[in-house]
């Protein structure tokens, strides 16, 4: 396996973990021109992971509680458990990942009443909760197809320039919190791949992105009132977005400068942006009541630091088997909901806190 191929799969976590956005992609294999597809393995790299990460202060859309002394609470804990799956072929590569993330009682799975009362527990009333935290499961799946891979060529491999892929993928989730987002999108465009320093990577793909079916329970009838359906309010809060732009991107690089004794180190990172996808509700006249139009959602995790655990206690053969990590993680207008107009994102005149997400999480992943 190269050098390029384990740092892939080393950093595919860093993209993995932050599956609720939609975004990651694998890097490109290493121009192969001398070779034919027929003389190679059918698949040169297989990496499967899973991992354990724990969330201090993440958000749902819509989802908080009212303190008593009047302040908003829009954070909740969550536990996230992931499994990621990478590989490399003759032509491009695979990466998917599946996560489930647990909430703590802020976040608390529907419906939730609270003691004695009969009263919901939801964005609406802002009332604290002792219920269950709601379960959410969110899976991403991207594949790349190399340029120098399909034409048998290194034509497209120039200074920094690695290689250029077309990439395909679609993203999909469910929850079951007060919310009920409920997401489906797919994307395609092309990824471009960079070298970095210390045999690290860098790459960006601009993207075409369609959500195409979605959930959201702020846009279905009689939630604030009866409204019409069609009109005013959507029957099911089922969405349907228009196509818009993408641009993901991720890097890794193994801190080699550090010396020798200690080079356990690497720096990974990703972000996205997605651009305004139309309406909240789409199916619904924009000059309703309560509908506004979405924003550029970005999402995030500029860094992460990880610790080769399994290479700096049993040696360079067991290399990324355990990596122990610590990341920052930030999200502007979560699944494009505008953080400071729309109904989800706000609470009597101010925002609820639950549709940007800034926080520092930390976990372990184990390859096997």
């Amino acid at each position: 396996m190269s050098f390029r191929f384990r740092a892939i799969a080393a950093a595919a976590l860093s993209l993995a973990t932050l599956a609720t956005g939609g975004l990651a992609q694998a890097a490109d294999l290493p121009v192969k021109a001398a070779k034919k597809a027929a003389d190679l393995p059918f698949f040169l790299v297989i990496d499967d992971r899973v991992s354990f990460s724990w969330m201090p202060k993440g958000t749902d859309p819509g989802v908080f509680s009212v303190q008593p002394n009047g302040t908003i609470n829009g954070k909740t804990a969550k536990q996230v458990y992931s499994f990621t799956h990478f590989d490399a072929w003759a032509y491009g590569t695979n990466f998917f990942t599946i996560s489930m993330f647990k909430s703590d009682h802020n976040d608390p799975a529907n419906p939730c009443f609270t003691n004695g009362t009969g009263q919901i527990v939801s964005a609406v009333s802002g009332l604290p909760a002792n219920c269950s935290g709601m379960t959410e499961i969110y899976g991403l799946f991207r594949s790349t197809f190399g340029w120098n891979e399909i034409f048998n060529t290194k034509a497209f491999t120039a200074g920094p320039l690695h290689n250029i892929s077309f990439e395909v993928g679609m993203d999909g989730s469910t929850e079951n919190s007060f919310f009920s987002a409920a997401k489906r999108d797919v994307v395609a465009g092309l990824q471009f791949a960079f070298d970095l320093p210390y045999k690290g990577y860098f790459n960006v793909a601009p993207l075409v992105y369609w959500e195409f079916s979605s959930h959201s329970v702020f846009a279905q009838c009689n939630l604030f009132a009866p409204g019409v359906a069609g009109v005013t309010c959507l029957g099911d809060g089922d969405r349907s977005f228009k196509p818009t732009w993408a641009v993901e991107t991720n890097y890794y690089m193994d801190l080699g400068f550090l010396p020798e004794n200690m080079q356990f180190w690497s720096i990974s990172g990703r972000a996205g942006w997605y651009g305004a996808k139309g309406t909240e509700s789409n199916a619904v006249p924009f000059a309703a009541p309560g509908n506004i139009n979405t924003k550029v959602e970005f999402n995030s995790e500029p860094i992460r630091l990880t610790l080769d655990a399994s290479k700096a206690v049993w040696g360079p053969k067991y290399s990324h088997f355990v990596d122990l990590w610590v990341a920052y993680r930030y999200w502007q207008n979560k699944f494009g909901l505008d953080h400071n107009n729309s109904v989800a994102c706000t609470f009597k005149g101010q925002s609820n806190q639950t549709c940007t997400e800034s926080t520092v999480y930390g976990g372990i992943t184990m390859k096997f």
